[in-house]
């Protein structure tokens, strides 16, 4: 996600200069066939044209609207996985701590070290599932060893990266240890345990909420036809714009080149920027900054477990947080 408050100008200048020289190059020789070659049936009334970008631009505004949606969906489910994240660390913290009234359940009391131990393995397989979680949308599975089974069990580890969709299995396996503490520890009450079981199925939402839009692309029809509308408005564009100059004098014809650019320009921006929005988990410059998010979670998780050694806030790369 960029975060400085304006782009950098060379940022602009390294995504427009290729579409910026393909404009120029069209409009000169629109240009040059119009007044050196005196093919003065190239020009064409302007209004059409007119016509065509207004019917463009809205177009292109409903196509942005659409894709903004997605980033603001994508955002906002990964706002709820860091609350969510937040809750289940207090609630794993707060409800096993000692022997509880469970029925049928007789079970010596757990000592501080059990409890610790506990506390840290519940916690830190939550941090594996939203590690899993980020490398299953952005399909980095390489970045298994170091940024999931640090907080695994080496055999859970092993165990659950081969499976086809490893996040799944790390709250099913959560949902497996307030079993066994309910069950055979009695460190949880009936309605500890629903309370806990709950958080695990707002998760489940959250990680199908993701895959949802990872797994759904942005309609090709709206996405298509935007592109091919813009293009179509670029080609037209110099040639109704060149008899408009031309009534100003034969040497104003030139001006065209520079306002067909900077029109084309700016449609051309509109496109881009819907389209770049479109898939928020690709780890691209405008995607949801996933990356940030686990690592803040990890920070708050790691202290509420009374740890100091904590890592430090991602910071912006090149103004891009990942």
């Amino acid at each position: 996600m960029y975060v400085r408050s304006n782009l950098r100008w060379r940022l602009i200048f390294e995504s427009s200069w290729r579409s910026l020289l393909a404009f120029a190059i069209w409009s000169a020789v629109v240009c040059i066939v119009y007044g050196p070659l005196n093919v003065h049936s190239v020009a064409i009334p302007w209004q059409p044209v007119g016509t065509l970008g207004i019917a463009v631009s809205f177009y292109i505004g409903f196509k942005n609207n659409g894709s903004y949606d997605r980033f603001l969906d994508a955002r906002q489910i990964w706002g709820g996985i860091v609350n969510s994240s937040r809750s289940w660390a207090v609630q794993a913290l707060e409800f096993v701590t000692s022997v509880v009234d469970a029925p049928g359940v007789e079970a010596p009391a757990a000592t501080l070290e059990e409890l610790s131990v506990r506390h840290r393995r519940l916690l830190y397989r939550h941090l594996a599932w939203c590690n899993a979680l980020r490398i299953r949308l952005r399909q980095q599975p390489e970045l298994w060893d170091t940024d999931v089974a640090p907080f695994l069990d080496p055999a859970e580890s092993e165990a659950t990266r081969h499976k086809r969709n490893p996040p799944t299995h790390l709250v099913r396996e959560q949902g497996a240890e307030l079993r066994r503490l309910r069950e055979e520890r009695g460190l949880l009450n009936d309605f500890q345990h629903v309370a806990m079981m709950r958080t695990l199925d707002r998760l489940y939402d959250l990680q199908g909420g993701c895959e949802r839009i990872k797994n759904t692309p942005f309609p090709r029809q709206y996405a298509f036809f935007s592109y091919l509308f813009v293009w179509l408005f670029v080609a037209l564009l110099p040639l109704g714009l060149i008899a408009e100059f031309s009534r100003l004098g034969p040497d104003h014809i030139w001006l065209t080149i520079p306002f067909s650019m900077l029109v084309s320009w700016v449609f051309n921006t509109i496109e881009v920027v819907g389209h770049t929005s479109e898939n928020p988990f690709e780890n691209q410059m405008n995607d949801v900054p996933m990356t940030a998010l686990c690592r803040t979670i990890e920070i708050d998780l790691r202290e509420m477990l009374g740890e100091t050694n904590l890592p430090e806030v991602l910071k912006p790369v090149d103004d891009i947080l990942y």
